[in-house]
């Protein structure tokens, strides 16, 4: 047979591409058409063929795109056109007023509008030059966002490249579909992650993991919903149609509506019927249709004139109260957990939700229209229940005019539930606590917490396997754990040789891990990682910090800014409590002797600098923390008259209005980012 030709490869080449994004795009949405192992050698045929022909590589390669390594950094990006917010409105009658500013600004106009679905995801500006995807980039404070390109191409709806040459600067949104977010949060829980909130969350810190790889797997989706500079088309509806003709992934739910009673109905269906989609919105987003009245209209420094969201109220359902659980922390608090009969909420079947406290559940408020009070919620009550877009629910209030009598109040416990042990309440505080140390729910979850990543990173060691070892005697407490045998862990259920041995040399391994990783991992009251990390420094080791005296630990910086007193008499409580100390002197007996860890740096580009942080970031606060630490600045929690810098994201909270109050200035993530690198 004669050698193939180089064209002849070439095109063999692009019909195996194609094929792989088939595959992969029914991957992602959990209908695989292949197996792995078809898989990988389909792309491993890729590889051989663009070696062969090292001119045709591209993003477009699915062995690039979905194998690619991982990024080293998100380097800022100006928008050639700024991407501005738009404004908010929560009700028909402030859509109304919306209009009437139109038309004081256009008194001879005669709008129509165009109503879409506001997606609850991380806006983005995507740059197609001669119809190749080139630039991915946040919105970021709407100026400057962060170049996500190699992420964003990992997107399986997003074409590389356009039906035509053609330049555009395009705006859309990155999201989840609930599914998708479902099986992501499914994954965290098996692998012990904490769990995102909500899809936009896990959106946001998705498109900034530093594995493009890992981004693909997770099964992103973009919708585009607008056009930057001229288009070529007189109105927004045609010139979506055009883009759809383009290949680009553009919403069906977009209605052309002469009037603003249309817009409205368009709302109130989509309010109703959010849950049929498969994707989280909250709300809709109105804009004038006509291209040549934008113009007129123009735009205010933050938003557009001719464009509005019309947000949805937080949604609230009322379902039965049927029961009330109550949950031990690995702390000893005891958490009242209500069981409620299933709903609809948010995308979601909901059947739990957290009452926080007991003297919470004795004074929430009734908030149904008629604004009655009532003393407390009773088991057999029928509940109002909110999501506000976060995954956990919470009880908001009571329907007392469907009251029967037969209710039964909710009183605290007076022994532990899982152990039968004492409880009490500390002084200053509104938790109820099981005071015994052997309580096998507070020592299931203690052990979780001291093998978890931020702690002891002991990432072998996972719930089941924890529940068979106490199930089985084999450990007692957090110390026990580097008594173990291999012959006592293949004795289990489940576990080899092979398994064994890698846990006993994780196990080792976390012996020498870093002082401030011990101290978190103790499970000491309301004492984080970063806590932990300031402790450290100031003390040394963990004899110093056990034997520090209680003016001692109020007198640190971040205790006082930490619910004050409070955290540092939690600290001195627990270094003077007999069965901690038996602890610490037990672990230094099975040989774990942490490291030192390094004191903060003296010099850095925000050296003496203090910060606080707030918000919905696109990183882990707890990442932000560390990068602003390294860089010789201090993080506290309050804003003070000696904070200078507030790190804002979305919903800032309070915080904002005390920076403003007290001066502070306020920067983006962008801004920090030029900050930490030494930029003006």
């Amino acid at each position: 047979m004669p050698p193939s030709s180089p064209q002849t490869s070439l095109d063999t080449l692009l019909e195996l591409r194609a094929k792989a994004r088939t595959l992969r795009r029914a991957y992602l949405t959990g209908r695989p058409l292949a197996s792995d192992a078809e898989y990988d050698q389909l792309i491993q045929r890729i590889q051989t063929l663009e070696q062969a022909h090292p001119e045709s590589m591209g993003w477009d390669s699915p062995g690039l795109v979905v194998e690619g390594t991982p990024q080293q950094a998100f380097p800022s990006q100006r928008h050639a056109v700024p991407m501005l917010s738009l404004e908010n409105l929560y009700s028909t009658a402030e859509l109304t007023q919306w209009e009437q500013g139109l038309l004081r600004l256009a008194p001879q106009a005669k709008f129509s509008y165009v109503a879409e679905l506001k997606i609850d995801g991380v806006s983005m500006a995507l740059e197609y030059r001669q119809g190749e995807l080139t630039r991915a980039v946040t919105r970021g404070d709407g100026v400057t966002g962060e170049e996500v390109t190699a992420n964003v191409k990992t997107i399986s709806n997003l074409p590389h490249r356009l039906r035509e040459p053609l330049d555009l600067d395009l705006r859309g949104e990155v999201y989840f579909s609930l599914e998708g977010f479902a099986r992501l949060n499914e994954t965290r829980e098996e692998e012990g992650e904490p769990l995102f909130k909500n899809p936009r969350n896990a959106a946001a810190g998705t498109l900034r993991l530093l594995d493009s790889a890992e981004v693909g797997r997770r099964g992103l989706r973009v919708m585009i919903y607008g056009l930057a500079g001229d288009p070529p088309h007189a109105s927004h509806h045609q010139t979506m149609a055009w883009l759809k003709g383009l290949g680009l992934p553009v919403s069906e739910q977009l209605e052309v509506c002469p009037t603003l009673d249309q817009v409205a109905r368009f709302y109130e269906r989509w309010r109703e019927h959010r849950e049929s989609l498969d994707y989280m919105i909250d709300g809709a987003v109105v804009k004038v249709d006509e291209l040549e009245w934008r113009r007129v209209l123009g735009e205010t420094a933050k938003s557009p004139r001719w464009a509005a969201a019309l947000k949805f109220p937080p949604e609230r359902v009322r379902t039965r109260l049927l029961e009330v659980r109550v949950q031990v922390g690995r702390s000893g608090v005891l958490t009242p957990v209500a069981l409620l009969e299933p709903v609809p909420l948010g995308g979601t079947t909901v059947s739990r939700a957290t009452l926080n406290n007991f003297q919470q559940i004795a004074r929430l408020e009734n908030q149904t229209p008629h604004g009655e009070r009532f003393q407390q919620v009773r088991v057999g009550d029928w509940i109002y229940l909110e999501k506000g877009g976060e995954i956990i629910p919470k009880v908001v209030g009571v329907d007392e005019s469907a009251r029967s009598g037969a209710e039964q109040p909710v009183l605290p416990p007076q022994h532990c539930p899982e152990c039968g042990g004492a409880i009490q309440s500390l002084r200053g505080e509104v938790e109820l606590y099981c005071v015994n140390p052997a309580c096998p729910a507070q020592l299931f979850r203690r052990i979780r917490h001291f093998v978890s990543r931020d702690a002891m990173d002991i990432d072998t060691l996972g719930p089941v396997l924890i529940g068979q070892l106490l199930a089985g005697g084999l450990i007692h407490t957090v110390a026990d754990l580097y008594r173990l045998t291999e012959p006592q862990l293949t004795g289990l259920e489940g576990i080899r040789e092979k398994s064994a041995r890698k846990l006993l040399d994780a196990l080792e391994a976390s012996k020498t891990r870093p002082l401030d990783r011990l101290i978190h991992a103790l499970s000491i009251p309301n004492v984080g990682v970063s806590t932990a990390r300031q402790l450290a420094r100031r003390y040394g080791t963990l004899d110093a910090l056990a034997l520090a005296g209680l003016d001692d630990l109020k007198g640190m910086w971040m205790l006082k800014n930490n619910k004050g007193g409070e955290v540092a008499e939690g600290i001195y409580r627990f270094f003077q409590d007999d069965a901690q100390r038996a602890l610490l002197t037990d672990l230094a007996r099975v040989g774990v002797a942490p490291a030192p860890v390094e004191a903060a740096p003296q010099q850095g580009p925000l050296a003496g600098k203090k910060v606080v942080i707030t918000g919905t970031l696109s990183l882990k606060r707890q990442l932000w923390k560390e990068r602003v630490e390294k860089a010789g600045g201090e993080v506290s929690s309050a804003v003070s008259a000696k904070t200078d810098y507030l790190l804002a994201g979305d919903k800032p909270g309070s915080k904002l209005d005390d920076a403003a109050r007290m001066g502070v200035r306020v920067v983006t993530e962008p801004e920090m980012e030029d900050l930490l690198a030494g930029k003006p």
